[in-house]
């Protein structure tokens, strides 16, 4: 309870000092699809011709992030052709990207995840 003396408001004693917070669950905004990847997950895949594809495709488009082994066929030229346009093929189509991530590794993305090629490097 507050009473106006003069130009001063006084607070009686025992009034409970209201205090806002903000929920930022509730919270939306306009790019809230590129930011929220619900069900998303990193799943680890092996290639051993390109009909396993066919496997892996569904996961991309279901908004997962695949990292591919492939050393079964790195030496199969067309095999790994076909396996890349592919793989970049889906990213387009799901706003995601493709790159290789280390010896005889793929990382695909869907959803706008992007893969930074610039390596983060610790201290000698």
């Amino acid at each position: 309870m507050s009473t106006t003396i003069g130009k001063k408001k006084v607070h009686a004693k025992g009034s409970a000092r209201e205090e806002k917070y903000i929920d930022l669950g509730e919270m939306g905004y306009e790019d809230e699809s590129l930011i929220q990847h619900k069900g998303s997950t990193i799943k680890i895949a092996e290639i051993y011709r390109y009909e396993d594809m066919k496997n892996l495709t569904k996961y991309l488009y279901d908004g997962h992030t695949i990292i591919i082994d492939y050393s079964s066929i790195a030496n199969d030229e067309l095999a790994m052709t076909r396996i890349t346009n592919e793989l970049k093929s889906i990213a387009d189509d799901t706003n995601g990207d493709v790159a290789g991530i280390g010896h005889n590794l793929l990382l695909a993305t869907s959803n706008g995840i992007r893969v930074d090629r610039n390596k983060i490097r610790g201290s000698y």
